[in-house]
C-alpha cells in the first residue's frame, strides 16, 4: 500500500500566467472542467452512499487544489 496522496483532477488543468501577471486558464481548459463535474455528478447520481454535500466537499476539495496552482502562477507586475 503506498502512502502517496491521490492526484487531484484539477492538477491536469493548464494554468498559465497572463500579460498583467495574473493565472489564466483556456476556455478549452474550463469545459474541460465543467464537464468532469458533470459527468461525476452522473456518475454517483445513483451510488446510495453518496450525498449533494459529499459530492459539493469533493468539488471544494479540487477548487482548493486549482487555488493553490492558480497562486503559484500569479506574479508581481511592476
Amino acid at each position: 500500500m503506498t502512502t502517496e496522496p491521490l492526484p487531484h483532477a484539477a492538477d491536469k488543468i493548464p494554468i498559465v500566467t497572463a500579460s498583467n501577471g495574473q493565472p489564466f486558464m483556456p476556455c478549452d481548459a474550463v469545459l474541460a472542467l465543467l464537464r468532469a463535474i458533470a459527468e461525476s455528478c452522473r456518475n454517483l447520481a445513483d451510488d446510495p452512499d453518496c450525498t449533494l454535500t459529499l459530492t459539493g466537499a469533493a468539488i471544494d476539495i479540487e477548487a482548493d487544489a486549482l487555488e493553490a496552482r492558480a497562486i503559484g502562477h500569479t506574479t508581481e507586475t511592476p
